[in-house]
């Protein structure tokens, strides 16, 4: 099956007869065409794969049916691969690469761009294997049995980007980081990322962690960094900030035995 797609910068066709040689045309096509793009070869490459997987709805909906939360054990992952794969990110291929490990492979000491581009692939199957062991830890929402929206609910020990080291109070293995949400775009704006966080509190005495972390990025910078969730929703469920940082607070709260 070929891969072909329009640019939107300049409504150029750009095709290949299979994924790999559209992107390499795709990638050739924007450096010989758009040569001030800023990004690097490997995530032009990740953006043309992500716009021919990406295939699930845009356009939010008016109205959405039932919605149950279930933690991603071995048995979801495949539900779990289905949401990245086609839904989570549909309309914006750009952020198709991550899968959500970008949390727990980022090094927090060297800024994004200087840091070795990864492929779609290698964070697909990191994220896997983190899952099959219980390092990555969280919760997929769905809407009348579709999975539709996730949170990143690891240990801060599991984060490369948030762990603090050994000398850290609270230490690392005590504290459950909320790292990401990510909503499918018909399902926006309907409380799942809430019903996302009340399944972590609810969830978190059992897990032996003393305390929930979460990193809302800043008011001003809130719209590049909505994955992070909105600092209301935190505050409206008892979280307090602990941390001020140049472009997000920490916001934490204890592990209550009460549900919230």
């Amino acid at each position: 099956m070929s891969n072909s797609i329009t640019c939107e910068w300049c409504d150029a066709v750009v095709e290949g007869t299979d994924l790999d040689t559209f992107a390499d045309a795709f990638l050739t096509h924007v450096r010989s065409v758009h040569s001030d793009f800023p990004y690097p070869d490997q995530a032009v490459r990740n953006y043309a794969e992500a716009t021919q997987r990406l295939t699930g709805g845009t356009e939010r909906l008016d109205t959405i049916g039932a919605v149950t939360v279930e933690r991603v054990t071995r048995e979801r992952i495949d539900d779990w691969l289905d949401f990245f794969d086609h839904d989570a990110t549909a309309g914006t291929p750009q952020f198709g690469a991550c899968y959500c490990s970008e949390p727990h492979v980022l090094d927090p000491n060297v800024p994004p761009a200087d840091q070795p581009p990864r492929t779609t692939r290698e964070n697909r199957d990191t994220m896997i294997a983190l899952l099959e062991q219980g390092r990555s830890f969280g919760y997929l929402a769905y809407v009348d049995a579709k999975p539709a929206a996730w949170v990143n609910a690891s240990l801060r020990s599991e984060y490369r980007q948030y762990a603090r080291g050994e000398a850290s109070d609270p230490a690392d293995a005590d504290v459950i980081g909320i790292a990401c949400f990510t909503v499918a775009p018909p399902y926006q704006r309907h409380g799942l990322a809430e019903a996302l966080l009340e399944k972590v509190l609810d969830d978190a005495p059992a897990r032996g962690a003393r305390w929930i972390e979460a990193y809302p990025m800043k008011e001003e910078l809130a719209d590049r960094g909505r994955f992070r969730g909105a600092r209301a929703m935190y505050d409206a469920h008892g979280f307090t900030p602990v941390v001020t940082r140049a472009f997000d607070t920490v916001v934490r709260r204890a592990v209550s035995s009460t549900p919230a």
